[in-house]
């Protein structure tokens, strides 16, 4: 005879695995690396900076 099966710790389980599954995917689709994001944030402040420079004084 088989052991009994936790019915509400599997629920558990297999809501865990496809919340996983689900964060994967959004890592893969939306994520970006530490660095993508310091290059992204130096690329603005320097936009930022030369426009900034280039406002005539009135």
């Amino acid at each position: 005879m088989a052991a009994p099966v936790n019915l509400n710790r599997y629920r558990k389980d297999k809501a865990r695995a496809e919340d996983k599954a689900r964060a994967d995917r959004n890592a893969v689709a939306f994520g970006r690396t530490k660095a993508e994001k310091d290059l992204a944030r130096a690329q603005a402040e320097k936009a930022a900076r030369d426009l900034d420079g280039k406002k005539r004084g009135e």
